[in-house]
């Protein structure tokens, strides 16, 4: 893809942010004043509205959304969209919450996949239901991950804003060196294990893989496809408890044996900044990323190769992690131009511009028709693999305890990655501080 968004999502994920989820469950209880519902409801003399949006986005993402935000203006005079908030995405969280608390929010913010549920137990979230069933671009066109990322309890509580999936890049180079094929679709994890030990040089500063070793929401998503390929879940059916109390310490053991053998490069520091880095040099066989590494990959000029993520069960599976723009209630003049806005940016011929020119996947499968789109697959080596990954990528659930259930498994991935403890004893530690989180009502 053109642009990077890493400034913007220093980890892709973010980090797990503690204290937000507690001061917007404090604030969920409470109907607090909009900013534009006691004393500016947004309307001019003229009726034009302004809708305030925290867009949360940094350099060539910052400057697209500037752009389409001026053709929106020029063919909807009567709305204006002022562009703000002043931080990056992976502090939004903490902005938002306090903004809700203040009684003073923007009508639109950018707001992580993960973080949606607890956003959205504030009353001043807009459910937008109705808002998708009637617009331009019919909901179920829509990949499944983009939908269900933005759906609680059968309602659509935000707009999809990016996309994006995991699959695995490897450098040709290495692997013509090692002597090894390179892997395709279909592959295991047992390939991927045994890959990574034959790459792995330490005497000249070689890794087979990294993986991010911070225990933040960057660390863990990249379990979640293992552990949904042994059939687990992140939560169990009846909602009181974590779903991959018995697939966890399989999937674990994937992390034991890449840390037994000196395989992985550990990255100690938020972002993965370090692990990719040591990709693009050139010393590392295999990185499991997303789209919006490949600008970067390309640009230290890596002969790479993309393939789908490994598994065990020879099924195809992966995650992806959408992220919303999310409405808040600031009055019917400034939600209802809000829902212009965002409907007229999900429409296909505006979310090529924003993939292409931001770093998202399409949105749906009739933005991955267009011309445009086919285009910069046909131009972008391995593009196509993410892609074509979205049919049977899956998403975390949009669940208030979600956070909790990461970082409890963060933990017990770091334990294993730095050989401080087994699958099974991390993943039994794990288990007792997620339960006891999801038995906390909500």
């Amino acid at each position: 893809m053109d642009a990077v968004r890493r400034a913007a999502r220093p980890s892709r994920r973010g980090v797990l942010r503690a204290g937000g989820g507690a001061a917007l469950a404090a604030v969920a209880g409470t109907a607090v004043t909009g900013c534009g519902a006691g004393t500016d409801d947004g309307v001019a003399a003229d009726g034009t509205v302004t809708v305030e949006m925290w867009h949360g986005q940094a350099d060539t993402a910052k400057k697209a959304l500037e752009g389409l935000v001026a053709d929106f203006e020029r063919a909807h005079p009567k709305i204006r969209v002022k562009l703000g908030g002043g931080v990056l995405a992976d502090v939004m969280l903490q902005k938002v919450t306090a903004a809700l608390a203040a009684g003073s929010y923007p009508d639109i913010a950018y707001i992580f996949g993960s973080d949606l549920a607890r956003v959205a137990r504030s009353p001043q979230v807009v459910d937008l239901t109705d808002t998708v069933g009637s617009g331009p671009v019919p909901w179920k066109s829509y990949w499944a991950a983009s939908r269900d990322a933005v759906t609680l309890n059968g309602r659509v509580r935000a707009a999809p804003a990016v996309l994006d999936s995991l699959a695995v890049v490897c450098n040709r180079k290495l692997f013509r060196e090692a002597g090894l094929a390179l892997p395709k679709a279909g592959w295991t994890w047992e390939d991927f294990v045994s890959s990574a030990r034959t790459l792995t040089e330490s005497g000249r500063g070689r890794f087979g893989t990294g993986w991010p070793g911070t225990g933040d929401e960057d660390t863990v998503w990249r379990l979640w496809p293992l552990i949904w390929d042994l059939g687990g879940d992140v939560v169990d059916s009846g909602g009181r408890g974590i779903g991959f109390a018995d697939t966890g310490a399989r999937a674990l053991q994937v992390v034991a044996e890449l840390a037994r053998d000196e395989s992985v490069y550990v990255d100690p520091k938020p972002g993965s900044e370090q692990m990719y880095q040591v990709f693009q040099s050139g010393r590392m066989g295999m990185v499991v990323t997303g789209p919006w590494q490949l600008p970067d990959i390309e640009t230290a000029g890596i002969d790479y190769h993309v393939v789908p993520l490994p598994s065990f069960s020879g099924r195809p599976v992966t995650i992806s992690g959408p992220d919303t723009w999310t409405v808040f209630d600031n009055g019917e003049a400034r939600s209802k131009a809000a829902r212009t806005f965002l409907t007229w940016l999900a429409r296909p011929e505006q979310d090529v511009r924003w993939d292409i020119e931001a770093g998202s996947l399409p949105l749906s499968r009739r933005t991955e028709a267009l011309p445009a789109w086919q285009d910069k697959v046909a131009r972008t080596e391995g593009l196509n693999v993410f892609t074509t990954a979205l049919e049977t990528a899956r998403v975390r659930p949009v669940h208030p305890a979600y956070p909790e259930v990461s970082q409890a498994l963060g933990q017990a991935i770091v334990a294993v990655l730095l050989g401080r403890s087994t699958p099974e004893k991390a993943l039994r530690a794990c288990a007792d501080e997620a339960n006891a989180a999801l038995l906390i009502p909500r």
